[in-house]
């Protein structure tokens, strides 16, 4: 009697489509999807557009924690027993998203070893851009850190090709974003459409040039 083989496990797939414990939902821009304090129920998946993270101060001062993409996941605290949201994600561009009940993602994790590989590979890609991030933050001039913001935006250096294009967003946000204030963002912005290494058009267009800002006396860490 032929042994009936178990179809091959594919993440993507099951990424892509609803089912048990799995929705899709699109989000337009500047929709919340969760707020400090909400209960953590839910992992979820960014199919198109970005997601920024924000947390609120006691004394109502706000900070940009991260701004992520497609392919990345966000909300995963609830795996490691976080009751509750601890910031807040709002969609910075019209998004598609899945969310995955935190029971569906412990049992998958379990059960399917691709998908483990994938989940896992994709936490530790954000935890070494963090890690950049506090590198950035500790040894770069403002100046690099908004050049680098700006490519990390437009997604150079991911798989993939580059998106030139970013969709609109605040010299408010950037500043939040690298810690300094909004004349100065606006001082750089100014600076690098001079030289050549953006355009503004609807949104912001990053060229690659831009790296030259990033690259040039870039603190190397002894080990």
């Amino acid at each position: 009697m032929a042994i009936k083989r178990r179809p091959s496990f594919d993440p993507k797939s099951f990424l892509s489509k609803v089912g048990e414990w799995r929705s899709i939902g699109k989000y337009r821009k500047d929709q919340v999807l969760f707020s400090q304090g909400d209960l953590a129920d839910a992992v979820f998946y960014i199919q198109k557009g970005k997601v920024k993270v924000t947390v609120v101060s006691q004394q109502g001062k706000e900070a940009v924690v991260a701004i992520l993409g497609p392919d990345e996941f966000f909300g995963e605290g609830c795996l490691a027993g976080q009751p509750r949201r601890i910031a807040n994600v709002a969609a910075m561009t019209d998004a598609v998203i899945m969310r995955l009940e935190k029971a569906a993602v412990v049992r998958v994790i379990h059960q399917e070893p691709a998908f483990s590989e994938m989940f896992i590979a994709r936490l530790l890609a954000r935890a070494i851009r963090v890690e950049a991030d506090l590198v950035d933050q500790l040894f770069n001039s403002s100046e690099k850190r908004l050049a680098r913001m700006l490519l990390l935006l437009a997604n150079f250096g991911k798989e993939g090709n580059p998106e030139p294009m970013i969709a609109k967003i605040s010299q408010e946000t950037l500043a939040e974003m690298i810690g300094t204030t909004r004349s100065r963002v606006s001082f750089f912005m100014n600076r690098f459409r001079k030289l050549g290494f953006i355009n503004y058009n609807g949104g912001i267009e990053v060229h690659s040039s831009l790296l030259n800002v990033v690259l040039h006396d870039t603190p190397q860490i002894k080990t």
